[in-house]
Order: structure tokens, then C-alpha cells, then sequence
């Protein structure tokens, strides 16, 4: 049973210090762009160093070479799961995988379907995609399970879908996760840890609900117990 992965929405690394020094356990943290870029690669030795796990939450998306040398320098780092976008293409998602495994690294790494704050329309209209988002999103899932990755990023409204088609180990990790009575923020296919976990979702990402809430260790181990009950 894996933990929630607590995003880390912040910007330093002293807010990160702060948040994380009331928590009595080792957690499965993400890091992205935000907190990254501002903080770089000291900023992953210094969560390590408190014996959290670390999804490096950049979301590759280049011509294949450039995410292959990009994806072998992000390999050097101490992390357990990474990803790319899906939509750079099959070439692009196994040079990432060859770069992060020549490295050494044996990070998981995952490609993003499509982003938990899009929705249907959005998709047709924008990215002029003239499918179902379900159908863009299996379409995807399938590409990375060929180029060989471990798993995808997607609501878990797909999660039943991807498992009937690429099986139960292949990593389905879910954003947008609120209670009931959290705020939506900029999420559009948003579940409840419940939900997440019945439809077969294999990791589930909390942020802001935990983040900014008064009291997050509780608000942690609320979801940590949702997600945990439906086993």
C-alpha cells in the first residue's frame, strides 16, 4: 500500500523545513517545478536527508535527446519516481527512460496523460484533440507502456480504464485528490481518496488540502486513513 504523495507547494526550502518538522514519519513527498527551479538539486539532498521519498514532479517535454541528457543528470539525483509528458511522442518517452536507466537510477518514471486541470472541452478546443479525453488519455497510457515506463498520471475517473487495459501494475498516479469539503482550486477532474483507491488508482497526490490547511498533520492522516480504509 503506497502513501499519499504530499505536494510540496511552496517556495523555499525553509517553508518545506517548517511544514514537514511536525510530521512523526517518513513521507512520499513531490517536488515540482515551483519549488525546484527556485531551490535546485540541494534542495533534493536535503529532503532525502530526512528520509522522505521524492517524486520530481518536472514533466519533461523535448525533442528526445534533450529529455534523454536532461532525464540522465535528473537520474544522478536520489529520487523514486519522475516523469515526462506523454504528448512528446513514444521516441521522446524511451530516450527519457534510457537516459534516467544509464544513470543508474531505478526512479519510476511515469508520463502525463492529460493534466488533472483540463477538461474535456478544454482539450477539444485548445489542444483541438477531437476525441472523448478518455479516448486521448488510453491512447496516451498505451504509448508509454510501450516505450516501457512504469505508469501514467491521470484523474482517477480513468484509473478502472488503464488497469483494464495495461493491467494492474502499471502505475496509475493520481492528482486532484479533495475531501468532500476541500476547495476545488484550479483542479477540474478532482476525487476523494475513496473514489481514487475503488477505481484502482495506485498512488494518489494531495497538495493544497494538506498544504494549507491549519492543521495538516491531522488533515494528512484523515486521507492517509480514507485511502487506506477501502483495502
Amino acid at each position: 500500500m503506497t502513501k499519499p504523495i504530499i505536494a510540496l507547494d511552496f517556495k523555499h526550502m525553509t517553508e518545506v523545513t517548517d511544514f514537514l518538522k511536525p510530521f512523526d514519519e517518513t513521507l512520499f513527498v513531490k517536488v515540482g517545478m515551483e519549488l525546484y527551479l527556485q531551490n535546485g538539486p540541494d534542495l533534493i539532498k536535503e529532503i532525502r536527508a530526512m528520509g522522505h521519498d521524492i517524486f520530481l514532479d518536472l514533466k519533461l517535454h523535448d525533442i528526445p535527446n534533450t529529455v534523454k541528457q536532461a532525464m540522465y543528470g535528473l537520474g544522478q539525483l536520489d529520487i523514486q519516481m519522475t516523469n515526462v509528458h506523454a504528448a512528446g511522442g513514444s521516441t521522446m518517452m524511451t530516450a527519457a527512460l534510457e537516459g534516467l536507466r544509464a544513470s543508474g537510477s531505478k526512479a519510476s518514471l511515469i508520463a502525463v496523460t492529460q493534466l488533472t486541470s483540463t477538461s474535456e472541452i478544454m482539450m477539444q478546443k485548445e489542444q483541438l484533440i477531437q476525441t472523448t479525453i478518455n479516448h486521448s488519455i488510453l491512447n496516451y497510457a498505451a504509448l508509454a507502456h510501450e516505450a516501457g515506463l512504469d505508469g501514467v498520471v491521470s484523474s482517477a475517473n480513468e484509473s478502472s480504464l488503464i488497469t483494464e487495459q495495461l493491467g494492474e501494475s502499471f502505475l496509475k498516479v493520481t492528482p486532484g485528490i479533495r475531501m468532500g469539503t476541500d476547495a476545488v482550486g484550479d483542479q477540474v477532474r478532482i476525487a476523494t481518496p475513496e473514489f481514487a483507491r475503488q477505481n484502482g488508482s495506485t498512488h494518489i497526490v494531495v497538495g493544497r488540502s494538506i498544504t494549507q490547511d491549519t492543521a495538516p498533520v491531522k488533515k494528512y492522516k484523515t486521507i492517509r486513513k480514507a485511502w487506506e480504509s477501502i483495502c
